[in-house]
C-alpha cells in the first residue's frame, strides 16, 4: 500500500507543473564552430548548385531565342594593340561610340570592355560596318 500511496503523490505532484516549466528545464542545443560550419555548407551548396543551374539553363535559353529569331551579326576581328574604343569608332563613326561600346559588350557577354588581339567580336546590326 505504501507504493501505491507514493505513485499517487507523484501523478498529484506532476498535475500541477505547467508546461511552461517543462520546456525550461529542457537543455539547450548548443551549436559548436564545426557544427554551424557544416550547416552552412549543407544549406549553400544545395543553393550554389541551383544557381549554377538555372544560370546555364537562362543563358542556353537566351542563346537559343538569338539563333532562331533570324537576326544574323556581322564579325570583326579585333587587330593588334586595337582598343574597343577603336573598333567601336570604326564599325560606326556617325554613333557615339560609348553606344556601340555598351552593344558590343552587352552582344558578346564580355566581362569588361577589354579585348585581345584576334578576339571576334559580334556588332549589333544597328551599325555598319566599313572596318
Amino acid at each position: 500500500m505504501r507504493n501505491l500511496s507514493s505513485l499517487s503523490r507523484q501523478e498529484n505532484d506532476t498535475r500541477g507543473v505547467t508546461m511552461s516549466a517543462i520546456a525550461i528545464q529542457q537543455p539547450h542545443l548548443r551549436i559548436t564552430r564545426r557544427g554551424r560550419a557544416v550547416l552552412t555548407l549543407l544549406i549553400a551548396v544545395p543553393l550554389a548548385i541551383a544557381a549554377a543551374v538555372t544560370g546555364v539553363g537562362a543563358i542556353g535559353a537566351a542563346a537559343g531565342t538569338e539563333s532562331t529569331s533570324g537576326t544574323s551579326f556581322r564579325y570583326v576581328t579585333v587587330e593588334s594593340g586595337e582598343s574597343l574604343w577603336q573598333v567601336a569608332e570604326t564599325v560606326a563613326p556617325q554613333a557615339d561610340p560609348r553606344d556601340v561600346i555598351a552593344g558590343i559588350v552587352s552582344l558578346n557577354n564580355l566581362g569588361s570592355s577589354e579585348v585581345q588581339a584576334g578576339q571576334q567580336l559580334a556588332i549589333p546590326a544597328q551599325y555598319s560596318i566599313s572596318h
